[in-house]
């Protein structure tokens, strides 16, 4: 695989990684993305790449962190409402 190839998956799994970490259900998906995208830039960066290339190995490994954080703090505001729920629904009475 081509060094522009590389960088190309790594900037669309990136782009596809910080859309998808905002859906709930979609985010699980995405952060696998998201993991992928980093993988990809830090390879293609690891070519040295040269002009369009780079920039986009960059942009794609950008993406693909800021996409991983958010897909683990949405994944976490998850388990905390679920936990919350539960204990809101242990204390009622009937």
């Amino acid at each position: 695989m081509t060094t522009k190839n590389k960088a190309i998956v790594a900037l669309v799994c990136g782009i596809l990684g910080l859309v998808g970490g905002w859906i709930p259900v979609v985010q699980y998906i995405t952060g696998i993305l998201s993991i992928v995208a980093i993988i990809f830039g830090a390879l293609a960066l690891k070519d040295k790449p040269e002009g369009s290339e780079k920039s986009m190995a960059v942009a794609g490994l950008v993406l693909g962190i800021i996409a991983c954080a958010i897909t683990l703090l949405a994944i976490l505001c998850v388990i905390c409402a679920a936990g919350a729920l539960a204990a809101a629904g242990a204390q009622l009475q009937y």
